[in-house]
């Protein structure tokens, strides 16, 4: 094999490779979690995030409420760490889109990282984002403060 054949076929590799992990990751289902609204918050319970295989958990899941104009998403760092994002680009407000460690945005493709945090504009500040505190199995995103 030549060196021209081996860096194409090499480049050829490496696209299937990223191409077939991001359709992987994008295939896994999302989870959605109704939580119950409180007077400050919003909660979760902590078993959302448990998949039918023991001491597996999903990265995120996407809490919904009628009373919220957009989505939060829930990140899951540890059985102690968790981030909640606002799912509302900061660059024009479009709802976000989740696709495994990251949020992007559909209509000018701003994405951020699983901490909120703008990686690629247009978008040039970071996403809202809410304290989480845990209380036995039930996580509690408080929506006063952001």
């Amino acid at each position: 094999m030549n060196r021209k054949e081996f860096i194409v076929k090499s480049c050829a590799a490496c696209i299937g490779a990223t191409a077939l992990s991001t359709i992987v990751s994008s295939c896994a289902a999302t989870q959605f979690a109704n939580g119950k609204l409180t007077k400050d918050g919003i909660l979760i319970d902590v078993n959302e995030f448990a998949l039918k295989e023991k001491d597996k958990y999903r990265l995120y899941i996407v809490v919904r409420n009628e009373a919220l104009l957009f989505p939060i998403c829930v990140y899951r760092f540890s059985d102690t760490d968790y981030a909640a994002l606002w799912m509302q680009c900061a660059h024009q407000g479009a709802e976000l889109n989740v696709a495994g460690d990251y949020l992007q945005c559909p209509a000018h493709g701003s994405e951020y990282s699983n901490r909120g945090k703008v990686t690629n504009g247009p978008a040039d500040r970071d996403l809202r984002t809410f304290p989480v505190t845990l209380n036995n199995n039930q996580i509690f995103i408080d929506l006063r403060k952001a």
